[in-house]
Protein backbone atom coordinates (compact mmCIF):
# COMPACT_ATOMS: atom_id res chain seq x y z
CA UNK A 1 0.00 0.00 0.00
CA UNK A 2 1.30 3.46 -0.90
CA UNK A 3 0.67 6.38 1.45
CA UNK A 4 1.40 9.86 0.15
CA UNK A 5 2.70 12.29 2.81
CA UNK A 6 3.99 15.84 2.40
CA UNK A 7 4.00 19.24 4.06
CA UNK A 8 1.70 22.02 2.87
CA UNK A 9 1.37 25.78 3.29
CA UNK A 10 4.98 26.54 4.23
CA UNK A 11 5.03 23.81 6.89
CA UNK A 12 1.68 24.60 8.49
CA UNK A 13 0.07 21.25 7.60
CA UNK A 14 0.90 17.61 6.96
CA UNK A 15 -1.03 16.14 4.07
CA UNK A 16 -1.77 12.39 4.03
CA UNK A 17 -3.12 11.04 0.75
CA UNK A 18 -3.84 14.60 -0.45
CA UNK A 19 -5.89 15.63 2.61
CA UNK A 20 -4.81 18.02 5.36
CA UNK A 21 -4.34 15.72 8.34
CA UNK A 22 -2.29 17.44 11.06
CA UNK A 23 -1.76 21.16 11.64
CA UNK A 24 0.62 23.26 13.72
CA UNK A 25 -0.39 25.66 16.51
CA UNK A 26 -1.36 22.80 18.79
CA UNK A 27 0.27 21.85 22.09
CA UNK A 28 1.71 18.34 22.19
CA UNK A 29 2.66 16.89 25.60
CA UNK A 30 5.79 14.83 24.88
CA UNK A 31 7.14 12.24 27.34
CA UNK A 32 10.57 10.51 27.21
CA UNK A 33 12.29 13.21 25.19
CA UNK A 34 15.54 15.17 24.92
CA UNK A 35 13.88 18.45 23.94
CA UNK A 36 14.20 20.26 27.28
CA UNK A 37 14.57 19.61 30.99
CA UNK A 38 10.84 19.28 31.69
CA UNK A 39 9.53 15.85 32.70
CA UNK A 40 6.78 16.30 30.12
CA UNK A 41 7.46 18.95 27.48
CA UNK A 42 4.33 20.83 26.43
CA UNK A 43 5.49 21.57 22.92
CA UNK A 44 3.76 24.27 20.88
CA UNK A 45 4.33 23.22 17.27
CA UNK A 46 5.33 26.13 15.05
CA UNK A 47 6.16 24.37 11.76
CA UNK A 48 6.69 21.02 10.09
CA UNK A 49 9.92 20.86 8.09
CA UNK A 50 9.85 17.21 7.06
CA UNK A 51 7.46 14.26 6.99
CA UNK A 52 7.84 10.57 6.31
CA UNK A 53 6.62 7.07 7.05
CA UNK A 54 8.23 4.69 9.56
CA UNK A 55 6.51 1.35 9.35
CA UNK A 56 2.87 2.24 10.01
CA UNK A 57 3.64 5.55 11.73
CA UNK A 58 3.66 8.99 10.15
CA UNK A 59 6.54 10.98 11.63
CA UNK A 60 7.35 14.65 11.18
CA UNK A 61 10.28 16.97 11.71
CA UNK A 62 8.91 19.80 13.83
CA UNK A 63 10.04 23.15 15.16
CA UNK A 64 8.48 24.35 18.37
CA UNK A 65 8.76 25.77 21.86
CA UNK A 66 8.10 24.25 25.30
CA UNK A 67 5.49 26.49 26.87
CA UNK A 68 6.61 25.47 30.38
CA UNK A 69 10.30 26.42 30.25
CA UNK A 70 10.59 28.40 27.00
CA UNK A 71 13.10 26.09 25.29
CA UNK A 72 12.96 26.43 21.50
CA UNK A 73 14.21 23.76 19.13
CA UNK A 74 13.34 20.92 16.82
CA UNK A 75 12.53 17.23 16.87
CA UNK A 76 13.42 15.25 13.75
CA UNK A 77 10.96 12.39 14.20
CA UNK A 78 7.78 13.22 16.11
CA UNK A 79 5.07 10.56 15.59
CA UNK A 80 1.88 12.38 14.54
CA UNK A 81 -0.28 9.45 13.50
CA UNK A 82 -0.33 5.95 12.12
CA UNK A 83 -1.84 3.86 9.38
CA UNK A 84 -4.61 1.53 10.62
CA UNK A 85 -6.20 -0.83 8.09
CA UNK A 86 -5.04 1.39 5.25
CA UNK A 87 -6.40 4.62 6.76
CA UNK A 88 -4.60 7.48 8.53
CA UNK A 89 -5.36 7.85 12.24
CA UNK A 90 -3.98 11.01 13.83
CA UNK A 91 -2.62 10.96 17.36
CA UNK A 92 -4.50 13.36 19.64
CA UNK A 93 -2.20 16.24 20.68
CA UNK A 94 -3.78 16.23 24.16
CA UNK A 95 -2.46 12.74 24.90
CA UNK A 96 1.13 12.31 26.08
CA UNK A 97 2.99 10.71 23.18
CA UNK A 98 6.40 9.11 23.47
CA UNK A 99 9.07 9.64 20.85
CA UNK A 100 9.87 5.92 21.15
CA UNK A 101 6.32 4.58 21.04
CA UNK A 102 6.40 1.01 19.69
CA UNK A 103 4.66 0.27 16.42
CA UNK A 104 2.08 -2.52 16.90
CA UNK A 105 3.48 -5.83 15.72
CA UNK A 106 7.03 -4.55 15.13
CA UNK A 107 9.80 -5.75 17.48
CA UNK A 108 11.12 -2.96 19.73
CA UNK A 109 14.60 -2.95 18.15
CA UNK A 110 13.08 -2.41 14.68
CA UNK A 111 10.86 0.59 15.50
CA UNK A 112 13.64 3.09 16.19
CA UNK A 113 13.94 5.81 13.61
CA UNK A 114 17.19 6.19 11.78
CA UNK A 115 17.13 9.83 10.77
CA UNK A 116 15.36 12.24 8.51
CA UNK A 117 13.38 11.24 5.43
Amino acid sequence: MVVSVRTLDDGAWISVNDSRAVGVSQIWPIARHDFCGCETAHLLLEAFYDVGVDGRRIVAGVVGQCIDCGTEGSIDTLPVGRIVEGEFSAYEPGQVQSLLEPVDGVPEDEHRLSGRF
